[in-house]
């Protein structure tokens, strides 16, 4: 069975629009900080490169090519879902989680579901459990996602 965290808020936009704000906006509502960033204090710039075989990265030097990649780009449907691998800094290869987004439309705009799965792929000391078991390590990250969720609700101007 995966371990999961689900979250969702709906945003006033179209899907096609909620798709956008999320993938080409993202580092415009993706929170800063050593608690959302990757590479603690050095906060770079979040960006998804489009497409299935793109990748969600954070940018700290574009010229040097100085980047984190958070993983690989696995479904791109504009309007309707997003999939990508998500890897945190410390783990080491093979070790992967992921995350699904689906664009639903609603009465009153876009549903904006996020599920990121795979967290029994991480053994209980790892690091990214900060020390939790795995009921509150998983409800801390329904709480980082709903977090980062808030942030877009907030950057789609739409939504009163």
């Amino acid at each position: 069975m995966s371990a999961k965290v689900m979250v969702a808020v709906t945003v006033a936009a179209d899907p096609v629009t909620a798709f956008e704000i999320f993938t080409q906006e993202v580092d415009a509502w993706w929170r800063h900080g050593p608690k959302y960033r990757f590479r603690g204090k050095r906060s770079g710039i979040m960006r998804f490169e489009p497409g299935v075989g793109g990748r969600l990265v954070e940018v700290y030097d574009a010229a040097a090519g100085d980047l984190f990649e958070v993983g690989k780009i696995l479904t791109w449907e504009p309007g309707a879902r997003l999939a990508f691998e998500w890897k945190g800094p410390n783990y080491r290869p093979g070790q992967v989680t992921m995350v699904e987004v689906r664009f639903i439309a609603t009465q009153d705009g876009t549903r904006v579901v996020v599920e990121h799965s795979g967290w029994e792929s991480l053994p209980a000391g790892h690091p990214a459990r900060h020390g939790m078991n795995e009921v509150p390590f998983l409800h801390s990250m329904a709480g980082w996602w709903r977090e980062q969720l808030a942030s877009v609700k907030a950057h789609d101007r739409r939504t009163p």
